[in-house]
Parts: C-alpha cells; sequence; structure tokens
C-alpha cells in the first residue's frame, strides 16, 4: 500500500519537531518548563483528544501538581494558545516549507503540505488550529500566526501581485484549505462538532485596508 508522503509515517523522523513529554517527565518543579509542558499537553491532545485536556491531568502526567504548572501557563486558555503557537511553529523547521520563492505557486503548494503534515500529524488537535481566537482580526486559520500571514502576503508581493490581490489570494488559501483539512481530520475520528467560537469559515469580516501590508 502506498504511504501518504504527508503522513507520520510517510515523514518518517521528520514527523515531529517538539519531542512528546514522557510521563513524569516533569519530575518535580526544578526540571519544570513551559516547552515540556506544551509537549506533554500535545502529545495528551494527540492521544486523548481536547476534551481529555485540563491542568490536573497533564501535571499529572507530567509527574507534578496541577498547581505547578501556572507559573508557566497562567490558565487552561493560555495552554490552549501556546499548543497552537507551537504546532503551526513546526512549519518553521519543514524542510521542505520555504519562507520565500520567486515561484508563488510552488510556494503555496509547499507551504498548503506543510499545513496538512501538521493536519495529519496531529488531527485531534487540528480543530483547536481552526477555532482559537486568533490573535488579530485579520489573521485566518490555519496559518495561525502573524509572522506567517505577514511573510505570506510579502512573498506574494514580491512576486508581482497587488496588495488587494496577495490579501484576496491570502483569504482563500485559507478558507479552501482549512475546509480541506478540516474534513481529512474529521474522517479520522476528530471532533470538529459545534464549539462556542464564531465558524472559521466564516470568521468576522475585516476589511482588506486593515491588513498591515495592504495600507500602503
Amino acid at each position: 500500500m502506498r504511504v501518504d508522503p504527508d503522513s507520520p509515517r510517510g515523514r518518517g523522523a521528520a514527523a515531529a519537531v517538539l519531542p512528546s513529554a514522557e510521563p513524569g517527565a516533569g519530575a518535580g518543579p526544578g526540571n519544570l518548563d513551559r516547552r515540556t509542558i506544551l509537549g506533554g499537553a500535545i502529545t495528551m491532545v494527540d492521544r486523548d483528544g481536547l476534551r481529555g485536556l485540563t491542568i490536573r491531568k497533564l501535571g499529572a502526567y507530567l509527574g507534578v501538581e496541577g498547581m505547578a504548572l501556572y507559573r508557566y501557563v497562567p490558565g487552561r486558555d493560555a495552554l490552549l494558545d501556546g499548543i497552537v503557537e507551537v504546532v503551526i511553529d513546526e512549519l518553521y523547521g519543514d524542510p521542505d516549507v520555504l519562507l520565500s520563492s520567486a515561484d508563488w505557486a510552488d510556494y503555496l503548494r509547499r507551504l498548503a503540505h506543510g499545513i496538512r503534515r501538521i493536519a495529519l500529524a496531529h488531527p485531534q488537535l487540528f480543530p483547536l488550529i481552526a477555532t482559537r481566537p486568533p490573535a488579530a482580526p485579520w489573521v485566518r486559520p490555519p496559518l495561525r500566526s502573524l509572522r506567517w500571514m505577514e511573510s505570506f502576503l510579502q512573498n506574494l508581493r514580491d512576486c508581482g501581485f497587488a496588495d488587494r490581490a496577495a490579501v484576496a489570494a491570502y483569504q482563500a488559501f485559507s478558507s479552501f484549505l482549512l475546509g480541506h483539512l478540516l474534513l481529512e481530520v474529521s474522517a479520522q475520528g476528530a471532533d470538529i462538532g459545534p464549539s462556542t467560537t464564531p465558524n472559521p469559515l466564516h470568521p468576522k469580516p475585516a476589511t482588506w485596508t486593515a491588513i498591515p501590508c495592504s495600507r500602503r
């Protein structure tokens, strides 16, 4: 059977940028840090789903009291935001994803495959990437990073796109990819049911002039 090259099996050793935290990895406050906490949280969600993640359970998984985690993550919202940040930052460690390219079509294709690799590596986590409130109203899932949004728009502008065209491409790319990947992770058993957050496919509209690079 052909192995999907974007799947963790197809990626082999490159499947995870942030090492998973093993049970008891914290082994006391002296060995605890934000990276260990987020790695443990990602491992737990990958294994048990988002509904199984609580501060208390995460503390037990890391071998410490839940209260010990609050020094590094003030609460569940901060924990979820940190998870999204770390998972999206896996793109920076993906050797096939380019930060810039003179070939805009190749740039978009590589970026789409990079995001798909994240979705396939973390199917239980991907709906979280889709629904967490963005850092700014013009940032759209699944590219939940100001740095990636800015590099995306700048690269298209460097390839000759006008500001309006670059923003339209960003919106179309995000919407199509998000819908496709949510269906794909749903087929793997991920919970993409209703949440209390707005529908990520229809975010609160922001005018194109609100995006920093378009105000030129």
